[in-house]
């Protein structure tokens, strides 16, 4: 079985000796090793599948090799071209640097110094790879880090971003679960004037107490039972970017003053270590809670009041009422993809009505089931918070009279157990009448733990 992660090696050379030899050399569980002793061969290889790594001799019997390297870098431009030449000058050298050459060996030459260019060509590639998904991340997250709302309520709070995206002070971001302040801080992150490198989350309520020492300032091998190896702490690998510490107020009391210490002198050190490691790292936290009337019991006076030199409170979304309309018009465009769907005024009407408790994360998530449970492109999305997932009125009923309340994950599951039912079991009949993907549908089946056989497809 061909390894997963498996590169692909090719050598171009007139010399079948000379490549039967390297590629006996080469070739391994990591590296597939294949040849071609013309320019058109090696060519119309590279034209058929990938190829990470190309030995490419700069004499050909039906070319140049620097000529050779457009085609293939056209194909695939991440390709990493190594030229031989058993006849070296300062010409040829030029003219395989202008075709885009990664390395350049002149024959003869050792193997082991072959290996050593090859896998230096390797690791390059794949640099560059992590380099490309990584801006791709983190593009792909600042066009996401978009605010809907103006007059409904977030004007003052778009302002204010944009003021402490200017800055490196830190911000503390206040307001109920649910209302963006995730996004809030990485709208900070990514509208700086120069973004900062990395965006690191952190949420300390999730974090053991007995762990969230070492995950924040790191740790040195044997610093405590299970530290076999030397770790890194978030605030190191955030360097030149933004830590943003969600749920703040969960932090320990006694790891407070360190924070605060390293807020104040940038400096951290890692848990049983005695260096000090300088670090440049922009602090957003973010809480739910009042801290206010836990200062100076659970959480310090002192790192309140430095955490909050800006501080951005968020409304929840029954006090931004206007902002619905908009809100749902992004959020259905960015759920349904090409999928058409139509929300009526008069169920953005019923929205606005609502409570929202839960509020963004609660609107999204009701429009993203009754995107899921749509039959048609008219969207009823109020269904879910009067009469979810079409539920009977008598099961409905009964359900206030006994005074409890289905969550929107067991509506759902009836919902889906009643299509399967109706269908005999078909998924396929049951997804196209539910209105949604097959594979969205079987991914529900298997989240809520059905058991259908009969008629599955």
């Amino acid at each position: 079985m061909a390894h997963s992660n498996r590169k692909t090696l090719l050598i171009i050379d007139d010399e079948k000796v000379f490549c039967d030899t390297v590629k006996e050399f080469l070739s391994s569980s990591v590296l597939e090793v294949l040849t071609a002793h013309t320019g058109a061969e090696g060519l119309r290889i590279c034209l058929q599948r990938n190829v990470d790594v190309v030995l490419l001799d700069q004499k050909l019997p039906d070319g140049e090799g620097h000529d050779l390297a457009v085609p293939i870098l056209e194909r695939n431009e991440q390709t990493k071209i190594i030229f031989i030449t058993a006849f070296p000058t300062f010409e040829s050298a030029v003219k395989a640097v202008r075709a885009g050459a990664h390395d350049y060996l002149s024959k003869p030459f050792d193997l082991e110094e072959l290996r050593l260019t090859v896998e230096h060509a390797v690791r390059t590639a794949e640099l560059e790879k992590m380099e490309q998904v990584q801006t791709y991340t983190r593009e792909k997250e600042r066009d996401e880090t978009v605010l809907i709302g103006g007059d409904g309520g977030l004007a003052e709070i778009v302002r204010i971003i944009e003021a402490a995206a200017l800055v490196d002070s830190p911000v503390l971001i206040t307001g109920e679960t649910g209302t963006g302040k995730n996004a809030v801080a990485k709208a900070i992150h990514y509208r700086s004037p120069a973004p900062r490198k990395a965006f690191i989350s952190v949420n300390c309520a999730a974090l053991p107490e007995n762990l969230i020492e070492a995950e924040l300032f790191g740790h040195e091998k044997g610093a405590f039972t299970g530290a076999v190896a030397m770790k890194r702490g978030v605030f190191e690998m955030a360097e030149g970017g933004t830590l943003f510490l969600d749920e703040i107020g969960d932090m320990p009391f006694h790891l407070q003053s360190k924070l605060l210490s390293v807020i104040e002198d940038k400096k951290i050190r890692r848990l049983g270590g005695e260096t000090i490691r300088p670090v440049d790292v922009r602090i957003i936290a973010a809480t739910g809670a009042e801290l206010e009337k836990s200062l100076g019991k659970a959480f310090r006076k002192d790192l309140y009041y430095r955490l909050s030199v800006v501080r951005i409170h968020l409304p929840p979304l029954r006090e931004r009422r206007r902002d619905i309309p908009a809100l749902c018009a992004y959020l259905t465009k960015n759920i349904a993809g090409n999928r058409k769907v139509d929300l009526p005024d008069s169920e953005i009407a019923n929205l606005m009505e609502y409570s929202w408790p839960g509020n963004v994360r609660e609107l999204k998530n009701i429009l993203e089931r009754a995107i899921f449970l749509q039959r048609g492109p008219v969207l009823r999305p109020s269904a879910l918070l009067e009469n979810p997932a079409g539920i009977s009125r008598s099961a409905s009923s009964a359900d206030a009279v006994s005074g409890y309340i289905k969550t929107l994950d067991e509506l759902e599951k009836d919902h889906i157990v009643r299509a399967l039912q109706q269908f005999s079991g078909n998924y396929t009949k049951t997804a196209k009448a539910l209105g949604t993907s097959l594979s969205t549908l079987k991914r529900k089946v298997k989240e809520y733990g059905l058991k259908w056989t009969t008629g599955s497809k």
